[in-house]
């Protein structure tokens, strides 16, 4: 009799100890996935409040944000990376990094504009590759001959701002 009780105990055990295993296994895939996706929507969030600020045409407040770009740049883990977003991160990561400094390092407006081109490029090419939250529209503005990302449909140009707010158009929806 009590060696049946023991060996019921160790089954118990045994298979308690499997269940355990199996829900962590799980729970550490579900936070590598969270991990993927969050990487890279820090970097979008800050290039979206970039785009905020040059609508606003406040260049201080638009060399802060691209402080906050760049630091969300450089914390981005490669290693954690969907492969391909990795194969992408690994083609612009230099160019939005200049980009975000370039910005930030500057509270000349116009040359914010200008850089915010290549930086609306790059982040477009890496947001293409890496299934958004929610919908992102690529914007044009013809007078500027280029492109932003927005998470609103409606149009504010960021190159122009109040002057000509609403001049563009929305030419892709990412989803």
């Amino acid at each position: 009799m009590k060696k049946s009780i023991i060996a019921v105990t160790a089954i118990i055990t045994l298979l308690f100890s499997a269940n355990n295993i199996q829900a962590s296994t799980a729970k550490s895939e579900i936070t590598e996935i969270e991990a993927a996706d969050s990487q890279l929507q820090s970097v979008y969030d800050a290039y979206f409040t970039v785009k905020d600020a040059l609508i606003k045409s406040d260049s201080k407040l638009t060399s802060a944000k691209a402080k906050d770009l760049l630091n969300a740049i450089t914390a981005v883990k490669m290693d954690k990376l969907k492969s391909s977003e990795h194969t992408v991160w690994m083609k612009v990561v230099k160019k939005l990094t200049a980009d975000a400094k370039g910005i930030s390092a500057t509270t000349d407006l116009k040359k914010q504009r200008e850089t915010f081109k290549s930086l609306s490029k790059n982040t477009y090419d890496l947001i293409k590759v890496s299934n958004p939250e929610q919908p992102i529209y690529k914007q044009y503005c013809p007078m500027a001959d280029a492109d932003w990302l927005s998470k609103e449909k409606a149009v504010k140009n960021p190159y122009y701002g109040s002057s000509m707010l609403t001049c563009g158009n929305v030419v892709e929806t990412i989803k």
